[in-house]
């Protein structure tokens, strides 16, 4: 039960149409932050 969401939301960024965001179905321009992300921005908070 706890993998439904991610099923759901995996699901539904294979269905985006190309140039369009996954979720909110928006138009990405050349000029979103979100395209200057890397892998390495991104950190996992530890559960310690």
């Amino acid at each position: 039960m706890k993998f439904i969401p991610l099923i759901a939301i995996l699901f539904l960024a294979s269905c985006a149409a190309e140039g369009r965001y996954p979720v909110s179905g928006e138009e990405c321009a050349p000029g979103d932050p979100v395209l200057t992300l890397d892998a390495a921005d991104c950190t996992v908070p530890s559960l310690g």
